[in-house]
């Protein structure tokens, strides 16, 4: 029988000068002694072929498939084997926290938005951190186990559909990662189902998502107002809006050269907003990654003259006191005319929706709405479609309709 020394006991013994030992020797026999225990427990034969290279196979736990592994020396052989025995290890004792934390590291590399990077966390600190579904190992995680997590975390939470596809979109790239790496044979979010009720939430209406022409009118006058007396760039910017419905990062980062040919915008950059350090610049591409060109109207065209008169030799669209407008300022000035009109307050958003809506209850082709609001897609512009139109209109129209 071998007798055991504990850490401290060994310790204590060489602070003694019992025991006097090179720490770099000894280093070096701990590496010898793993590597004659791989070549000792590894079940196939490490051998020369004819050729002069070395060969052996390795056995993937995951598919149960022999692999052959080929390298120049005996050496690289072991090293290689190491390797893999260590990223099995690693693979049997990972837990969901861990992964996680693996996961996000490879999701920054593929990502140029942080702020995605910041939400996911967010998520993930909100429903899966603590919980001990999230301690467990991945090896010991089978759908039954998975689909009775997501259930509850639904159930917990109240989460409504759009919620529950947030906080889901961390499983999915969790396993998918963890697949990829041949943690696991299969991602068991795409068989998932969620049994339980989601929270019902209230399809919003016109009168909250947009601006109708009586509301349109009382705001352009205050803003005309506000107007006269400051001259105030960030109040043009939002008047100029009402013809173009961009997203409000896109407005603020306008430049005068990019009003071309006398009746277009050019849309090919936007302001991009640091969550973790509360910071705005300006990023050299939209939210899709795609540039487009917006006509302006007769009197959009109008006021861009008039606006561009004021920009000088700046290098924005929109400045105030020699710095670039953002996108908290235009917001704030919405907020302010709600307060003094008491009112709940619309923010730049709500103009967006404002445009689309409009040019929707006067009939333009959806595809050509969707191109001007620079959406990927037709599902993504029906959410901004709303009724635009205050009674009165909304009852003229009908009358006519009908």
């Amino acid at each position: 029988m071998v007798a055991t020394v504990d850490s401290k006991t060994l310790q204590e013994a060489i602070d003694c000068g019992i025991l006097n030992i090179d720490e770099s020797q000894l280093k070096q026999q701990l590496d010898m002694t793993k590597r004659e225990a791989i070549v000792r427990n590894h079940p196939f034969a490490i051998t020369q072929l004819p050729n002069g290279r070395w060969q052996t196979y390795y056995l993937d736990p995951l598919n149960k498939k022999k692999i052959e592994i080929k390298l120049s020396s005996r050496e690289k052989v072991i090293d290689r084997l190491a390797t893999l025995y260590k990223e099995e290890k690693h693979h049997e004792n990972i837990t969901l926290n861990r992964l996680f934390e693996e996961w996000i590291a490879y999701k920054e590399t593929i990502t140029e938005s942080r702020n995605t990077i910041v939400r996911h966390r967010q998520h993930y600190k909100k429903y899966f951190q603590d919980t001990d579904f999230f301690k467990q190992p991945l090896k010991s995680i089978d759908r039954l186990s998975l689909q009775s997590f997501a259930n509850g975390i639904v159930k917990d939470n109240n989460l409504s559909s759009k919620e529950w596809a947030n906080a889901k979109t961390i499983l999915n790239g969790m396993f998918e990662y963890a697949y990829e790496k041949e943690m696991i044979p299969f991602n068991p979010i795409d068989r998932l189902k969620i049994t339980v009720k989601f929270r019902q939430v209230q399809r919003r209406t016109g009168l909250e998502e947009t601006f109708n022409s009586d509301e349109k009118n009382r705001l352009k006058n205050y803003l005309n107002s506000r107007y006269a007396e400051t001259h105030d760039q960030a109040i043009l910017a939002i008047l100029l809006n009402f013809y173009l419905g961009l997203r409000v990062g896109e407005l603020v980062a306008l430049k005068p050269s990019d009003f071309i040919d006398g009746k277009y915008l050019h849309v090919v950059r936007e302001e991009y907003r640091d969550r973790e350090n509360f910071s705005y610049s300006v990023v050299n591409h939209t939210k899709t990654h795609q540039d487009r060109y917006v006509p302006l109207v007769p009197k959009a065209v109008e006021l861009m003259k008039k606006i561009l008169a004021l920009a000088g030799k700046q290098e924005y669209l929109f400045e105030r006191d020699g710095s670039r407008v953002t996108s908290r300022q235009i917001n704030y000035i919405l907020e302010k005319y709600a307060e003094r009109a008491k009112i709940d307050p619309k923010r730049s958003h709500k103009i967006r929706k404002t445009v689309a809506s409009n040019l929707n209850a006067n009939g333009i082709p959806m595809d050509m709405i969707r191109d001007l609001l620079g959406h990927s897609n037709l599902q993504t512009t029906m959410a901004y479609l709303y009724n635009p139109l205050t009674s009165d209109e909304a009852y003229n129209k009908l009358a006519k309709a009908l």
